[in-house]
């Protein structure tokens, strides 16, 4: 470990650290004694190629002693992320990488002995900051019925981490576990207003298996209760889902998709039992071109909701507002770039005007400076309150390591 790491410049994936100046070794066959650290252990030895004296630990330890900087070759073979830091108490600052689970016989061996201290995360982001994202939110002066968990008026976010647990973010830079695991068997998340016909704001998920719509009803408090079925199956037919708050002017919250087969748009009415509807063909084809979809409330000041939807070929973002049960001719909004954001979030009002708002987080495509590969950058951009959006702000660079928003 003679450079230092940081996320930006080195990423340890599998055993392999690419234009670092280390050597990273799969042994088949490797040295006897590399074979010698036993499975949930990670093992470390005094000289490379997994040679001398060996040290092993499953806890974090924050200050190796008289192991400090003796460490030349080792391998992970926890089922955690071991996070190998150059400086004591797990400072990050001055260097560190995030080492996968191995397998028997494999380890990575290095040049220059650095490692001080070693601690094992569930996610890779977990070696320098929290399992969750910094979400900041203004208090809107009126509540908007969606993008609220708590009630406290400020826009939150839903996060789901690369372990599949779940995060609440309420707006003021915290976050507390609501989720602790199995998430990731979720293949789309959703949440805008309340479904279940109890004033509190709900999230819906499909589950890639099998197809089935769940609805996590909200328990006021930015937690969920127990699940109930609202989808039997078939919903992996759609390639995209989205709330899109009460389209259909009976008071409560619907839900569109995006049929994968015909490129035709289908509203799904909220019933008063908390269920969906019949659902109604709002768009006759040609949404297979668009690659995101936002519902985010009443964008132009009409008082019905509005979708915003990304055009694949193009990047450009697409106001659709909306009628009773229908949707109105489009407006452009975004005239290109927007194929640089990996998501798109519809919360509500976060700048504390009474408008709703929109985030993204970038992808690899973003540019700064000239040059891409700037992903996980938080953008937010004002509603205008009439469907248009402010210039996008980059308010955060730390939005990566990350498995899903709403």
């Amino acid at each position: 470990m003679g450079n230092r790491f940081t996320r930006s410049v080195a990423t340890l994936a599998g055993l392999v650290l690419a234009g670092t100046g280390l050597a990273a070794v799969n042994a088949a066959p490797a040295a006897a004694s590399a074979y010698d650290c036993p499975a949930g252990y990670f093992c470390g030895w005094s000289g490379e190629s997994a040679t001398g004296q060996m040290y092993k630990t499953n806890k974090s330890v924050a200050d190796l002693g008289g192991w400090n900087d003796k460490i030349r070759s080792h391998v992970n073979r926890t089922t955690s992320i071991a996070c190998v830091y150059e400086d004591k108490d797990y400072v990050p600052s001055g260097g560190y990488f995030a080492e996968e689970p191995a397998g028997p016989g494999e380890y990575s061996s290095y040049p220059t002995a650095t490692a001080s201290s070693i601690k094992f995360v569930r996610t890779e982001r977990e070696c320098s900051q929290k399992a969750y994202p910094r979400w900041f939110s203004e208090t809107s002066p009126k509540a908007l019925g969606f993008g609220d968990m708590n009630g406290d008026r400020k826009a939150d976010v839903i996060v789901r981490d690369e372990a599949g647990r779940l995060w609440f973010t309420p707006g003021d830079g915290s976050g507390r576990l609501i989720g602790s695991g199995g998430w990731n068997a979720m293949n789309a998340l959703v949440r805008h207003g309340d479904f279940s016909g109890d004033g509190r704001e709900d999230v819906i998920a499909r589950e890639g298996s099998t197809g089935k719509l769940w609805l996590y009803p909200g328990t006021g408090t930015g937690s969920v209760g127990a699940r109930k079925l609202i989808g039997t199956g078939g919903w992996n037919a759609m390639s995209r889902i989205t709330a899109v708050g009460d389209l259909s002017g009976d008071g409560r919250s619907d839900l569109m998709a995006v049929e994968k087969a015909t490129g035709k748009l289908w509203l799904y009415p909220g019933t008063s039992a908390g269920s969906l509807g019949a659902r109604k063909l709002v768009g006759t084809g040609g949404w297979n071109a668009m690659n995101a979809l936002a519902g985010v409330g009443d964008a132009n000041g009409d008082g019905r909701s509005d979708l915003y939807a990304r055009e694949a070929s193009t990047g450009k973002l697409w106001l659709y507002p909306g009628r009773t049960g229908a949707l109105g001719g489009r407006v452009l909004v975004g005239t290109g770039g927007w194929n640089a954001m990996a998501d798109l979030i519809a919360v509500g009002d976060f700048s504390g005007d009474g408008r709703p708002d929109l985030a993204a987080v970038s992808n690899e495509k973003y540019v700064i400076d000239g040059y891409a590969g700037h992903l996980g950058w938080l953008l937010t951009y004002r509603g205008q309150g009439n469907g248009l959006l402010a210039s996008g702000q980059r308010t955060d660079g730390e939005w990566w390591g990350l498995n899903g928003l709403c």
